[in-house]
């Protein structure tokens, strides 16, 4: 395992993240996409992962790299739209009103 790993393997809020790779982020973005930006952190790095091999600072600046990316995402999007999370890949845009919630918690009265 990357030493880095060791650093960060404890962290667990993504302000957490963000605060140890020294990336500036708007709290308001990461209070409403705090997961939607870790699944997506996690994500870049399933496509691009850290080699055992590679050195901790050429380690730490992909994983800030992908971190930014994953932040970035969410600033120029929505959640919804971003679709990071299985919820939002199986509603294909579908909008589910209140109205419409309410019915079906009625009909199964």
């Amino acid at each position: 395992m990357n030493p880095i790993f060791k650093q960060i393997e404890e962290f667990s809020a993504t302000e957490e993240f963000l605060d140890f790779f020294e990336i500036t982020y708007d709290v308001a973005v990461v209070h409403v996409n705090r997961l939607h930006i870790l699944k997506r952190f996690n994500q870049y790095l399933g496509q691009s992962p850290i080699a055992e091999e590679m050195g901790e600072l050429e380690a730490k600046s992909r994983l800030k790299s992908h971190l930014t990316k994953a932040y970035e995402d969410f600033v120029q999007s929505t959640a919804q739209q971003e679709k990071v999370f299985k919820v939002f890949q199986d509603q294909d845009s579908k909008s589910i009103s209140l109205d419409s919630m309410r019915a079906s918690l009625g009909a199964r009265r």
